[in-house]
């Protein structure tokens, strides 16, 4: 009965946006010579999942579940072909297979409520792009990030993403307790959950360095498990580094 009342609720509040059967999310990365590569993202806008769309091609066989399985993935190759991670990347990484990390381009990310213009090194874009798709790919192990990817922030400086996954878990907890579910405000499930992303990373950079010709995608998966292993240490560390925002006893506050 109550799962019924959320889905009401979910729904009603997607047609006071205005939005369709489907959130998307487009990246566009345009070089000096004209040159220009788009990728339209569309999820589920209740579950968050990722739309697929229809491939002139095959997948590649790096994408294959058992092709340098994750240590740890539930999944299994009777029920799943492919890896959702890999599937969901597999046209990025196709097409910056041949591009260095360095190289300069204007990225531009569009969203149902704003856009979003940077130009920056393209492993600067990659690692947005990747890291959304990760999230909203099906893998059990990425499914705690689906909140942020439905409010995805892109270029996310280490400060922001830290504020974001914090407090987006932390919401998630509130939902649990109301559903009687003793809340981790002491982050502990958070850091495992991290563990298991580090795996996750780790396993989807077996499965792309013997493909790609360069550097480009590989350091885009590079960054994000650097994040992963930077918020887990936060996390240990009691997220000292961003407690000054909400000191509330400081003289600069009361001010």
């Amino acid at each position: 009965m109550e799962s019924a009342k959320i889905q009401s609720i979910a729904d009603q509040v997607i047609l006071l946006d205005g939005e369709d059967d489907e959130y998307r999310v487009t990246y566009l990365f345009s070089f000096g010579d004209c040159e220009e590569k788009r990728f339209d993202i569309a999820m589920d806008p209740i579950t968050l999942n990722i739309i697929p769309v229809n491939r002139e091609r095959p997948l590649p066989y790096w994408a294959k579940l058992d092709y340098h399985q994750c240590d740890g993935c539930p999944l299994n190759t009777q029920t799943h072909e492919y890896c959702p991670v890999a599937s969901s990347m597999a046209d990025v990484v196709e097409e910056f297979r041949d591009f260095v990390s360095y190289q300069i381009c204007d990225i531009r990310c569009d969203t149902p409520e704003r856009s979003y213009l940077k130009t920056s090194s393209v492993q600067d874009g990659l690692f947005s792009i990747i890291g959304m798709l990760m999230a909203i790919s099906g893998c059990p192990k990425m499914d705690f990030f689906k909140p942020m990817a439905r409010f995805h922030l892109p270029f996310s400086s280490t400060e922001e993403t830290m504020v974001r996954t914090t407090s987006m878990y932390l919401l998630s907890q509130y939902f649990a307790h109301k559903n009687g579910v003793s809340p981790d405000l002491e982050l502990n499930q958070l850091n495992a959950k991290y563990r298991e992303v580090e795996a996750v990373n780790s396993g989807i950079l077996e499965r792309i360095k013997g493909y790609t010709e360069k550097d480009a995608d590989k350091n885009a998966i590079v960054i994000l498990n650097s994040w992963a292993q930077l918020l887990g240490m936060e996390i240990d560390d009691q997220l000292v580094s961003i407690a000054y925002l909400f000191d509330t006893n400081s003289p600069d506050v009361q001010q």
